[in-house]
């Protein structure tokens, strides 16, 4: 029992939250309010100790250890004095050793409150966090969101790598676990908040952690010439840190993130877009030409060497710091991939089998650096440079072949390319920023200049078989050398000004300058005497682009109370010029773009808020959609422009609610989307009798395609059974139009799936995971309804781990898919993907572990999707790692603050 007061004015608080957890575990035990009088009483509580919270609006909560036993059974606390908040000189936490704390709106959770087993790695503590899962590819949702970025005292480690972090620094080096809504960068300079949040963790380090080195070595051989190693070193010294790694195998663990391999990509299409402005793609189109860009999904078996070093560190005191790294890796693709597609026409149906084979290598470096330093007490600058260099190789071999509905030949075709690629690519950029005397007044400037080189030599060699009758009626043949090269600088320069009217209301001003110039050499050359000599002008091209935009922007931001308000717009002026100079043709063209905006946040608490927002902008026709380069690198699928067209106008609503509560480990968040375009930009197809298609694009004057989706999903901590329990329901859909044939069709298409999660840790003994869930897929083509591809599916996966005694460990990860047949495919698809391991674990301190290990024991990981687009239904199924036996042996070493940690 007791009574909550105001320390200063010793004024009872009615209805303030008294919450009562066990001091072991800080699980809720006992809820109640203080009644009119500010009194509160709870009576037949279990001995034991505990920690009781008592919390009112606006005042600092007040936190009471105590213990009943046998000889105490009750206890009276008296008088609880509460504190204004804004009494307080900075916020105060109030007792340091509990496992979970919230500051205004950061979540900052105690690393030591949580178990984790010796040597284990940042991902496993943060699977023991309550409101954080990392799925089985490394990725972390938070209190329902998906966390964008991971920062090491503040800092990037290894660039944006998340997984880099989570996966190699020690737990035990981990003293906090903070989770915020970082804001953008320009609120954080401008102190306007712009009401934009990105999900952040913050690892914070141990002081004692700060200094010394440690790292892990493991290597691994297996069956079906299986092999992996991985190795990584730290060195911290305080503030000058030291990192480098290596990853070598073919397990498909390629040690590269996905934002990595978007960075590494060919730059053979150079893609500018300013604000809803034109996308050029200099390279002409979906060329087999063009090079991969290196990335690895699944399909086929991969091989990989790769490795990195970073470098950090902070001087004069803390005014200047640099932030470097740099990556050099090697990643060859070699596999076979079967594509049975189904065009619904109005007149009937086309169905297409193709095959292929492919090898693929691509070697690329990467460095980076980033440069700060504080000018004086007003005054930033930072510079960012960043350089690529790559090459590689590929080797295709593609066969298709088309008949009617009843079975009857159409076409064949056989096609094989070879492509030799190189690129260089850099960026450059200097951010000066400027706060004035008036707080809130900021000016700030940035420039950047980014430059792509990219050159492609290879050779095309198709053959294709038209039939008529039942009998072959022509056959095209082709027989080129390609040369592609591209080169593209462009120039930006941004300034921006924010001025604070009111404490509520501040305007920000923009001006941005962009200017672009690029180069397109693409060149067919047909034998001759032996010789590829003979150029072939209808194939080729020289073009040459300057486009220069200039852009103005006001968006106003309204902050009051628990509410933010934002609303403004962009107005970008472009001006597009393109001359290709084999035939001294030219193409201008001025537009402008509108991009209004509006977003509106009622922050109802620091752990829950609510969002909804507008955005439109102009979508302008590519050049490819205008003027397409000709390519004839697949006669089965013909490209032709159109000059006529027109940019459309899209409006798209945003909403999203999310609430957390410590207490209960319980979240709720859920978010939706909708938008519609005026004025589409559409496809317009034509097949002729022989299936091949010829595609050109159009306007929709009377018709507006939509996008909508919904997620939302729980998740609650169980006390009774010491389990959390999620959930989530997920619907995306879509209404498309497009021309086939000179008839519209119209292509509705929606998702619906929904998921339970069971998650549960018992230290020493197991900890097990499991997701699991059904979907249905609906869609429907206006021009033949009769054929679809409706159908139900189940998804799950699961992960578990049980701890033995003698230092023995048994591991288990599963994945589940059944995809059920449908109308254009009568077949269902089954697959359960089980791995397992055992591993013991030796040495005092159990650094050092050996296991044994199976990929896919039941032999089921096939290759496989399913999909439809427009009116085109297609079910993929391709080469990929399947079972092998795995021998490994890691070891982590580790000396940090002057001697072994010992565990």
């Amino acid at each position: 029992m007791g009574t909550v007061i105001d320390t200063a004015s010793s004024k009872t608080l009615a209805k303030s939250s008294i919450v009562l957890v066990h001091a072991q575990d800080s699980m809720l035990y006992r809820f109640t309010r203080t009644d009119e009088s500010g009194r509160f009483q709870m009576e037949g509580l279990d001995t034991g100790a505990y920690i009781l919270f008592a919390t009112f609006p606006e005042y600092a909560d007040y936190v009471e250890h105590f213990t009943l036993d046998s000889t105490a059974s009750t206890v009276d606390l008296g008088h609880l004095g509460l504190v204004l908040r804004a009494k307080l000189l900075e916020e105060v936490l109030v007792n340091r050793s509990q496992a979970i704390t919230i500051r205004g709106d950061t979540t900052e959770y105690d690393a030591a409150s949580f178990t984790i087993q010796p040597n284990s790695k940042v991902e496993d503590l943060l699977k023991q966090l309550p409101g954080i899962q990392v799925d089985q590819d490394g990725k972390i949702t938070a209190q329902g969101q998906t966390v964008n970025k991971v920062l090491v005292d503040g800092e990037e480690f290894f660039g944006d790598d998340p997984t880099l972090v989570t996966r190699n620094l020690r737990g035990d080096m981990v003293d906090k676990v903070q989770l915020y809504d970082k804001r953008s960068d320009q609120a954080e300079f401008t102190g306007v908040d712009d009401g934009e949040r990105s999900k952040t963790l913050n690892i914070k380090l141990k002081e004692d952690k700060k200094k010394g080195y440690f790292g892990k070595v493991d290597v691994g051989a297996g069956t079906n010439e299986m092999y992996q190693g991985q190795a990584m070193f730290n060195r911290f010294n305080n503030k000058q840190r030291f990192s480098a790694f290596g990853t070598i195998g073919n397990t498909g663990r390629t040690g590269l993130s996905w934002q990595d391999a978007d960075r590494y990509a060919p730059s053979g299409s150079t893609t500018l877009t300013d604000d809803g402005g034109i996308m050029i793609s200099m390279g002409g189109g979906q060329d087999d030409i063009e090079s991969w860009g290196g990335r690895y999904d699944g399909r086929g078996i991969p091989s990989v060497l790769n490795g990195g070093a970073f470098y950090s560190n902070k001087w004069d005191d803390d005014k200047q710091s640099i932030n470097g790294n740099y990556k050099i890796g090697e990643l060859g693709v070699k596999g076979t991939s079967n594509t049975i597609s189904q065009n619904n026409l109005p007149t009937g149906i086309i169905n297409t089998n193709s095959g292929q084979t492919f090898d693929r290598r691509i070697f690329r470096q990467r460095g980076g650096a980033i440069y700060d330093v504080q000018l004086d007490s007003t005054s930033t600058l930072k510079v960012t440079v960043d350089g690529t260099l790559r090459n590689g190789e590929t080797t295709e071999f593609n066969q298709s072949t088309g008949t009617d509905g009843d079975g009857g030949m159409l076409n064949q075709s056989t096609r094989r390319t070879t492509n030799d690629t190189e690129g260089q690519s850099a960026y450059l950029t200097a951010l000066w920023t400027k706060k004035m005397r008036k707080k809130g007044r900021t000016l700030s400037w940035e420039v950047n200049e980014t430059i792509n080189q990219s050159k492609a030599n290879g050779f095309l060699f198709s053959e294709n078989s038209f039939y008529s009758d039942g009998g072959v009626d022509s056959v095209l043949l082709v027989d080129q050398m390609k040369v592609n090269n591209s080169s593209s600088s462009v120039f930006n320069s941004n300034v921006t000004y924010s001025e604070p009217f009111t404490e509520a209301l501040a305007l920000v001003l923009n001006y941005r300058l962009t200017a672009n110039n690029a180069t397109s050499l693409r060149q067919a050359f047909n034998p001759a005497n032996g010789e590829y000599t003979e150029l072939d002008s209808l194939f080729s091209n020289d073009f040459k682009l300057n486009q220069l935009s200039n852009q103005l922007g006001a968006i106003f931001n309204f902050k009051k109370g628990k509410s933010t308000l934002n609303f403004g717009t962009r107005v970008s002026r472009v001006q597009f010029d393109q001359t290709d100079r084999y035939v001294d043709s030219r193409f201008e063209r001025s537009f402008t773009n509108h991009n209004p905006q509006l977003r509106y946040q009622y922050r109802f608490s620091q752990q829950k808020s609510f969002t909804v927002s507008y955005n439109g902008n102009n979508t302008q026709p590519s050049i490819n959609q205008i003027q397409p380069v000709t390519v004839n690198d697949d006669p089965m699928n013909i490209i032709l422009g159109n000059p006529d067209l027109k940019p459309s106008y899209t409006n798209r609503f945003n909403m999203s609610y999310n609430s957390f509560k410590v207490i209960g480990n319980q979240y709720v968040y859920f978010s939706g989307s909708f938008s519609n375009t005026n004025n589409p930009i559409v496809s317009n197809t034509y097949t002729d009798s022989v299936g091949r298609n010829t595609f050109q694009y159009a306007n929709l004057t009377d018709k507006a395609p939509m996008n909508y989706y919904f997620y939302g999903s729980f998740s609650k901590n169980l006390k009774k059974w010491n389990i959390n329990v999620g959930g989530g329901l997920n619907t995306n859909g879509n209404i498309y139009y497009n021309l086939t044939n000179g008839e519209l069709n119209k292509t509705q298409s929606t998702t619906y799936s929904g998921t339970l999660n069971l998650r549960q840790y018992i230290q020493k003994k197991y900890d097990f995971y499991l997701t699991f869930g059904p979907t249905y897929t609906y869609g429907e083509s206006s021009l033949q309804r009769q054929q679809n591809n409706n159908g139900w599916g189940l998804n799950g996966n699961y992960s578990f781990n049980i701890y033995l005694p003698l230092k023995f460990q048994i591991s288990s990860e599963g994945r589940y898919t059944y995809t059920a047949a449908t109308q254009s495919f009568d077949e269902n698809f089954e697959r359960l993907i089980v791995d397992a391991s055992v591993s013991k674990k030796f040495l005092k301190d159990e650094t050092l572990r050996f296991s044994v290990g199976v990929n896919d024991i039941f032999n089921q990981n096939v290759g496989f999707s399913r999909y439809a687009n427009n009116n085109i239904i297609s079910q993929n199924r391709y080469t990929t790692i399947t079972r092998f036996l795995m021998f490994s042996l890691a070891w982590d070493f580790n000396k940090m603050g002057g001697a072994s940690i010992q565990n």
